[in-house]
């Protein structure tokens, strides 16, 4: 039979475009935990060009530099370090990619990860697939979405939710990890705009020591609420479970499947945020999924920050979830203020889906990007 691609020398990682491009907010300003905020994101966009003319792209946008260990120019000075170590091979063959990467770069799952995403792209536009039917088929025809409300004083918290539930979404991820007093406040005053239906995660973003988590989930005991990653370790985050019987859900510290392994053994949650640029793109987030999947644990899908490509990505790796673990999934392009790629994924009715398109299904907006910052060849 006829293969569905070659492997021949037409396939070959020829040139290799950077972009940087910034993305303001709508909102203005984004804050979380510990005083950290952003108003206006600095993402990388990553085009990958083969001998025969076929183009992959992706996005990688951290959030900041205090969230995570990346950053932005963390992201282009890992690109630099990594794509004369790729330059000459087969982008199709995507596990041979991922470990000449990990090879030559120890670490830095970030930088890596817009590499293995457009390589994901290439793979579905020289199939013809899209990346959702090679991630595993679609499971769902399209995806629920939450919306993240920025660190404010209570009662603005209360009035924002009450307009994104307007827009048609039903799960909330709130943010707190500042004063404790103040964040059980926020707690309460947004849960009680809420219908009893709908889903409310307080989201500390490691912010809380372990004594003012262990008083804030005692203080919130008798809401519908999730507890998401109260403190900085694993090993805190487990204490606060024990000590409370709300749903818990992880998210900076399940950041390689060795940890997530860890973590279901130890039953350290019910929910995880896999974060795609976070564990090193599409091939990792695929196997986490697949393991949680396997396990019963439902997934918040998502990643760092992002436009248009990043939402794609975002799309394609949700739908091809079964619905009982996909917890939500996040719409970052409905954030910003400035469109990057045509043909991504949409809100409608606080849900969205990934086109049927091959790869990933989007086209970036070159005027929008601008000159390369880098180009390999």
């Amino acid at each position: 039979s006829t293969p569905l691609y070659s492997s021949a020398a037409s396939d070959v990682y020829k040139r290799q475009n950077v972009y940087q491009v910034d993305l303001p907010l709508k909102e203005g300003r984004y804050s979380w935990s510990n005083g950290n905020f952003v108003e206006v994101f600095d993402s990388t966009v990553v085009e990958i060009i083969t001998d025969d003319g076929l183009i992959g792209v992706a996005e990688c946008c951290p959030l900041g530099s205090a969230y995570l260990p990346s950053f932005a120019l963390g992201v282009r000075a890992g690109l630099a370090e990594l794509v004369p170590h790729l330059i000459g091979q087969d982008p199709l063959n995507i596990g041979h990619i991922n470990r000449l990467m990990d090879a030559a770069l120890r670490g830095h799952p970030y930088a890596k990860a817009p590499i293995d995403i457009a390589c994901w792209d290439l793979l579905g536009k020289a199939t013809g697939l899209p990346v959702f039917t090679l991630l595993g088929g679609a499971a769902q025809d399209d995806v629920v979405l939450y919306r993240a409300i920025s660190q404010e004083a209570p009662e603005r918290m209360a009035k924002k939710i009450e307009l994104y539930a307007a827009q048609g979404y039903t799960k909330f991820q709130l943010k707190v990890g500042g004063d404790a007093n103040e964040d059980i406040e926020r707690i309460h005053a947004t849960r009680s705009v809420l219908k009893p239906t709908d889903i409310l995660v307080a989201d500390a973003n490691t912010g809380w020591t372990r004594h003012e988590a262990a008083r804030v989930v005692g203080a919130i005991a008798s809401l519908d609420v999730y507890v998401e990653q109260p403190c900085l370790t694993y090993e805190e985050c487990v204490s606060i479970r024990r000590r409370t019987t709300l749903p818990f859900i992880m998210d900076e510290v399940i950041d390689t499947p060795n940890t997530l392994v860890r973590g279901i053994a130890e039953d350290a949650m019910d929910v995880i945020n896999l974060k795609i640029s976070k564990v090193g793109g599409l091939t990792k987030a695929k196997l986490m999924r697949d393991l949680c999947v396997q396990h019963g644990i439902p997934m918040t899908i998502e990643d760092t920050w992002g436009g248009d490509i990043t939402t794609a990505a975002i799309a394609h790796l949700a739908r091809s979830t079964p619905s009982e673990f996909t917890f939500s999934a996040t719409d970052f392009n409905s954030y910003g203020t400035v469109d990057i790629a045509e043909g991504a994924p949409q809100r409608v009715n606080g849900r969205m889906t990934a086109a049927d398109r091959p790869g990933l299904g989007v086209t970036p907006i070159y005027d929008a990007l601008g000159a390369p910052v880098a180009s390999y060849s």
